[in-house]
């Protein structure tokens, strides 16, 4: 499943994230990188310990709390803090896929990366290129969304940022290991999640909604490994 969710960052948000990235200490982002990504990776990245990428990463996790669209789509167990990264002309990022598991910095806890995330900083006409493509199943999917805008696609999927020919972009990029780990299984909670918002806003006191509900949670508690 490949999910977009607009607006997980406010107008002012943004500004405070783009002001503090703008006057960052910038550094090479194949420091991160896995022996395979870092032969394709061209971009700069924060350390994950610099006092920056803390307290943006602080900001981002406080703005997913509030994201029901987000808590629906990745169901999540574990969040890794995200990490900060600017393309600037000339550099990608070539086709990989993501480590299965990452260590949390500075934690003796491991993340299962079952859910890749994107979230969009810069505007986008603001920069050329930089699209995030992502192949799966279904095709190819290109992604360049507005400042503030977040897309969730599966980490198993091959994925690539396209070269950056003008200006900047900057992203924030995390993963969550999901209380469902099959895509599939979590594809279809979501859907039948936003069938139940559905029902009850066009009537609070409908009986389908509590089937419907009951229906979820069953499926979440057989499929759910917490």
């Amino acid at each position: 499943m490949l999910l977009t969710i607009p607006q997980v960052l406010n107008a002012e948000q943004i500004a405070t994230c783009c002001d503090r990235l703008d006057r960052a200490d910038w550094h090479d982002g194949r420091l991160t990188a896995g022996h395979q990504s870092a032969r394709v990776k061209t971009n700069l990245q924060l350390p994950e310990t610099d006092p920056t990428a803390q307290e943006l990463g602080a900001l981002v996790m406080r703005a997913l709390e509030r994201s029901p669209n987000f808590i629906a789509g990745a169901l999540p167990r574990h969040v890794y803090p995200p990490m900060f990264s600017r393309y600037v002309p000339g550099m990608s990022f070539g086709a990989h896929v993501d480590n299965a598991v990452r260590q949390i910095p500075g934690r003796a806890q491991w993340v299962r990366t079952d859910v890749a995330a994107t979230l969009f900083l810069s505007a986008p006409e603001g920069y050329d290129g930089g699209e995030l493509v992502v192949e799966d199943t279904y095709g190819t999917h290109s992604v360049k969304l507005a400042a503030g805008d977040m897309v969730l696609y599966p980490a198993t999927s091959l994925h690539r940022v396209a070269a950056v020919t003008r200006g900047a972009r900057m992203a924030a990029v995390f993963w969550t290991q999901s209380m469902v780990r099959d895509d599939g299984e979590r594809s279809l909670l979501f859907d039948l999640d936003l069938a139940i918002r559905e029902v009850n806003q066009a009537d609070p006191n409908s009986p389908s909604a509590v089937r419907l509900a009951a229906c979820y949670h069953n499926l979440l508690r057989r499929w759910a490994d917490v």
